[in-house]
């Protein structure tokens, strides 16, 4: 991970993503545990409460989980909620802005579906 201090996404913002990333590549799987917020800022040379609010960030969305006294651990299902989400996003981002743009250029849906189909 190579934190970006020049982004304008917040460094505990990076974090969590970075997460989301190694999860849905299979570098860290579902119940497995991960570092500790001190490991992990000390490795990537961070504060360790910046690492924390990135955990935390996780945690309250049901990707991370804390077992009291043993750390942080991936959810089952995370995997398909980091997925699910990023449905959500492409569809909120991406889709609706293309589909305005084909509307605008008089873009049929099946012009839009043969252009797609030849990708």
């Amino acid at each position: 991970m190579e934190i970006d201090e020049t982004s304008l996404t917040p460094i505990f913002m990076q974090v969590a993503e970075w997460l989301e990333e190694e999860i849905l590549k299979d570098h860290i799987l579902e119940e497995e545990q991960i570092p500790s917020t001190n490991q992990f800022a000390a490795v990537y040379k961070i504060n360790p409460a910046t690492a924390r609010k990135g955990f935390a960030l996780l945690v309250e969305e049901g990707i991370l989980y804390k077992k009291r006294g043993i750390g942080m651990f991936v959810a089952t299902g995370a995997k398909e909620k980091i997925r699910q989400r990023g449905k959500e996003r492409f569809l909120t981002e991406s889709l609706t802005g293309l589909l305005e743009e084909a509307k605008r250029l008089n873009i049929t849906k099946q012009e839009l579906i043969e252009m797609i189909q030849k990708m």
